[in-house]
């Protein structure tokens, strides 16, 4: 083959690798959200901020009525006050003047006993001799008996007192006063969370109840997206899927943009999104694709959230 023919050969081949696409993946920018759900279901009282507004961390975003939180905040904060001073009790043992008021019973009790046993004591032979009547004798039995039991219970309520609080009720008061307390800290953390405030600095994407609104508990009251620049969220398609790692460099092209954004695989799904791998068969295997995700630079910060990308890898 003569140089003529060989140099228009090489330039049809030249230009045919050129013409070849360069692997490519489609796909969103993207932030990450943060969703701030509602602690309780109380009325929205106040609304401090707007939808698109770039907030700080920490920055007050709404308010919900307080009233009925900080009534039941400080009921558990007494029941807890409640629960403290009651352990203190058991700790402390009784007071002098109830073991006096015990002992007086004693008293009272074996002055009691003395009266019916003695008087036992003299119907018993009269009941003997048939001089008294065998139920009167029977009487005067039973109250004795009944006395002395009276002894030995108001005796057992002073060695109680005398013994002061047993170790196991002190257990069981100490644990009363945690869970009080625990309850009343719960309390505390719910009042404080109807001061909705952003956990990180960001953009407020949606504020989907009005002031005035009561949501339910759980309902998200504000979403926040977060981070100092988006990422581009695409789809690999199953062709270069095996070509495709974290680490790997991407040029990321924006609508609207003439300039590529560089970009890094940060992360990329292991399994295919949509359809499962085994449902396919032949050339249909070649649609499944995987979720993967772009880290952009400081280039991309102005760029918003939902512009759609085309995004290429070089020397795949």
């Amino acid at each position: 083959m003569n140089a003529s023919k060989i140099v228009p050969l090489f330039a049809a081949l030249l230009l045919a690798a050129c013409a070849k696409d360069t692997p490519q993946a489609l796909g969103t920018l993207e932030y990450d959200r943060i969703t701030l759900p509602a602690p309780v279901a109380e009325r929205i009282a106040s609304i401090d901020v707007r939808e698109g507004q770039q907030v700080d961390a920490g920055a007050r975003l709404l308010t919900l009525e307080r009233t009925r939180t900080e009534a039941q905040t400080e009921a558990a904060q007494a029941e807890a006050q409640r629960q403290r001073e009651a352990l203190g009790e058991l700790e402390a043992g009784p007071r002098s003047e109830q073991i006096a008021q015990a002992r007086a019973s004693v008293s009272a009790a074996q002055a009691a006993a003395r009266d019916a046993n003695a008087y036992y004591d003299r119907l018993r032979p009269l009941g003997a001799r048939k001089l008294v009547a065998a139920a009167d004798v029977d009487r005067a039995r039973a109250a004795a008996s009944s006395a002395n039991a009276q002894v030995k219970l108001a005796q057992a309520a002073l060695d109680e007192l005398l013994n002061g609080s047993r170790r196991e009720d002190i257990a069981q008061g100490e644990a009363a006063v945690r869970a009080a307390e625990a309850q009343a800290t719960a309390q505390v953390a719910t009042l404080d969370k109807l001061d909705v405030r952003a956990p990180r600095a960001g953009r407020i994407d949606s504020l989907p109840y009005r002031l005035g609104d009561q949501a339910p508990v759980g309902a998200p009251l504000a979403i926040l997206l977060v981070g100092d620049a988006p990422y581009a969220r695409i789809y690999v398609p199953e062709t270069i899927r095996a070509n495709v790692k974290v680490g790997d460099k991407a040029r990321v092209f924006v609508d609207g943009r003439d300039a590529a954004l560089s970009g890094t695989v940060r992360m990329i799904r292991s399994e295919a999104s949509f359809t499962p791998y085994y449902a396919l068969i032949g050339k249909d295997a070649a649609r499944l694709s995987y979720l993967a995700e772009i880290a952009l630079g400081k280039d991309a910060t102005q760029l918003p959230a939902g512009l759609p990308v085309r995004v290429e890898f070089d020397g795949r």
